[in-house]
């Protein structure tokens, strides 16, 4: 009987495990011959980070099961436990807190730098869907983790939050039970927070990484001029203007770890709670149903859109304004997932787009800042007006873009990618 060569031309263990499972192949096409622009910048490094943090959280919070204790008798003791008593267990346990919040700030800023060069663009909206999906499930993951230590500002967290679904006609106060598991917030409440956070939502937000990377290798990587590579390509069908990802840009994501890693350390070992942006001083004592924290509010990642729901007061079509706030937040998150429909400009980046597009970013930008800083504060008249204001700019930025994007004057878009910005 004839052997069939490797095809891959691959020998000894590597070339056995070939013949069974494609690891040569997978390599070639997502890593060593996948071409990638040549003229990716800094704002590249934040997917690869992403990466990076997302092992940290996966690997940290293992460590953690190990001796937390899913019970509202016993969560906030093993968390002191695993502080005091397990050895480098207050590294890990700051490894996992500080890794939610660099989480987010990676994912903000890989989302800008979408909105900065049209990466949501054609043909990479589902890219973009699918990059939502994980915000998503990173927000839900972010949120049951939080109620987990069973601190006082994670047990009123969840009453405020969950209790927001009431609000919803008809199905409010039984959909609220339904989430808790009970009449109130408690142990039934704690374990299925536990049981979603640590399985289900993880192996979601795994599978839907996977699936952006699928989605992103199969149409190729966007770049600061928006220009398709795969248009000019030599005779051996490689894009001219592009360079293998791997060892190019797997040593220059290196550089970003390191400068990532500087920033990372000095957090973790100078500033863990950042004066309580990160961890809140309410949470350093126990979960009591009797005692409330002076002002309620959430981690700083959730703040922007928690202004958006307190600035809705009204109430509108008999209505409770309670609902329409919890509409409002949810939109101020749907509506992203929407921009590559809402951008009609004939360029992608921002380098090629007009100055009312450029002047639209800045102010949504500042918006958005404002809208998480309001969140921290107490909701009094001005505090109240300044979040309506900042949220009415917020949902304008997205709902006139079809508009704006349309009549803006835009530059000439050369032919092959610069190297000169």
């Amino acid at each position: 009987m004839a052997i069939v060569p490797n095809p891959h031309g691959t020998t000894g263990l590597l070339g056995w495990i070939d013949d069974r499972f494609p690891l040569t192949k997978i390599w070639r096409d997502h890593v060593s011959e996948y071409y990638a622009p040549k003229n990716f910048n800094f704002w590249y490094f934040f997917g690869s980070l992403a990466m990076l943090v997302l092992a940290n959280q996966l690997i940290t919070g293992i460590f953690l099961t190990m001796h937390y204790k899913p019970s509202a008798l016993e969560a906030f003791g093993s968390v002191e436990y695993i502080m005091r008593d397990v050895p480098w267990g207050w590294l890990i346990r700051y490894m996992h807190s500080t890794g939610a919040s660099a989480f987010f700030v990676v994912v903000y800023l890989h989302m800008f730098r979408g909105l900065l060069y049209g990466s949501y663009r054609k043909p990479r909206e589902l890219v973009w869907i699918f990059g939502m999906m994980i915000f998503l499930a990173l927000m839900a993951e972010a949120f049951m983790g939080y109620v987990l230590p069973w601190g006082n500002m994670s047990y009123w967290g969840a009453q405020v939050i969950i209790s927001l679904f009431g609000a919803i006609p008809g199905i409010g106060p039984d959909l609220v039970q339904w989430i808790r598991g009970d009449y109130l917030i408690s142990d039934a409440t704690l374990n299925r927070f536990f049981a979603l956070h640590v399985i289900a939502v993880p192996l979601v937000l795994v599978g839907l990484v996977v699936a952006h990377l699928m989605a992103l290798h199969e149409v190729g990587s966007n770049n600061p001029d928006g220009v398709d590579i795969k248009k000019n390509k030599d005779e051996n069908g490689i894009p001219k203007d592009g360079i293998p990802f791997h060892p190019y840009y797997t040593v220059k994501d290196i550089m970003g770890v390191v400068g990532f890693a500087i920033l990372f350390c000095s957090v973790l070992f100078f500033a863990p709670e950042m004066g309580g942006y990160f961890l809140e001083k309410p949470n350093f004592t126990p979960a009591n149903p009797l005692v409330t924290p002076p002002h309620i509010a959430p981690v700083w990642y959730f703040t922007p859109f928690y202004s958006v729901l307190r600035a809705i007061t009204y109430p509108l079509f008999g209505i409770d304004a309670k609902f329409w706030g919890v509409i409002g937040m949810g939109a101020s998150v749907v509506i992203i997932a929407f921009l590559p429909w809402l951008d009609r400009s004939p360029v992608k980046s921002i380098r090629y787009k007009g100055p009312i597009f450029k002047a639209a970013l800045a102010i949504f930008v500042v918006a958005f800042v404002v809208l998480g800083y309001m969140g921290f504060e107490p909701a009094t008249p001005v505090n109240t007006r300044i979040a309506q204001v900042a949220s009415v700019i917020y949902f304008a930025f997205f709902l006139l873009m079809p508009w704006y994007t349309k009549i803006d004057k835009t530059k000439p878009v050369p032919e092959r990618v610069t190297m000169d910005h």
